[in-house]
């Protein structure tokens, strides 16, 4: 395997890393970036979702204590019995129908066009969202009632759509329903485990015929990057929505969901 295959599987790795947990979408980059890399096919759209997981282990490794105590303490103690039921309530919608929907969505779904257009979109909503400014009632993420995880869920079924931004949709939807604006990051981060590694795992699965030996190299180079970047990220990004709102993520997606509309006609 050549250095430019594993330093394009680096990239990728890069990209995947530095958008998975901010409102922009990754899946969206990724493909945007694939395309013009001339990465097509099955092998790199799964590479694409592969890579994901070095991005949630970033989230696993940063929260390990909080992780470890919830499920340890959760047939004791009823606060960390509700976080977990709570995710298992905000997984379950976006996992029925991205099940039913798969093989619809990756073949209809992953074009430039699309995400350019739900960059915009995205984008637009994200605003609408700040200008109303929801009252805060849930401070922290061991406040969030099933009620409001459901409405996370539902509004993480959104995320299918690639340029939507799994990370938008539920941290948006978190806040649109009084989370503080950490609370709603970190719900979405913890969700970001169960989502992705059941799409991951799924994915593989499906597309276990179109992958060989010979790409294991390229899938690490993208897993190692993408962990060490999310790391770095996850990090800043959360000091920096404590104190400042969601509008520059917004601005971003709308500038670069135009000039890519532009850049495609």
């Amino acid at each position: 395997m050549g250095g430019e295959v594993l330093l394009t599987a680096a990239l990728l790795g890069l990209i995947e890393g530095v958008t998975e947990f901010i409102p922009v979408s990754s899946t969206g980059h990724l493909i945007l970036a694939s395309h013009w890399l001339g990465q097509t096919g099955e092998a790199a759209k799964t590479f694409d979702i592969f890579i994901q997981l070095g991005a949630i282990l970033a989230i696993v490794w940063l929260y390990r204590q909080r992780l470890t105590h919830a499920v340890l303490a959760a047939r004791s103690d009823p606060v960390s019995r509700r976080f977990l039921l709570n995710l298992l309530i905000a997984f379950l919608p976006a996992a029925i129908v991205g099940f039913l929907a798969h093989d619809w969505i990756k073949q209809r779904l992953f074009t430039p066009t699309v995400v350019a257009s739900a960059l915009v979109v995205g984008g637009l909503v994200i605003l609408l969202i700040e200008r109303l400014h929801p009252r805060e009632r849930v401070p922290e993420v061991r406040d969030v009632p099933p009620s409001t995880a459901l409405g996370i869920g539902l509004a993480q079924v959104l995320s299918l759509v690639p340029g939507t931004s799994r990370s938008g949709a539920t941290i948006m939807g978190g806040y649109a329903l009084g989370l503080s604006r950490r609370a709603a990051t970190e719900f979405s981060f913890f969700l970001s485990i169960p989502v992705m590694v059941a799409a991951t795992c799924y994915d593989l699965l499906k597309s276990r015929d179109a992958l060989t030996l010979a790409d294991a190299p390229a899938f690490a180079v993208g897993f190692l990057v993408a962990f060490v970047s999310a790391l770095i990220v996850v990090k800043a990004f959360l000091g920096y929505v404590s104190h400042h709102s969601f509008a520059a993520f917004a601005w971003y997606r709308i500038a670069l969901g135009i000039f890519l509309l532009l850049l495609l006609r």
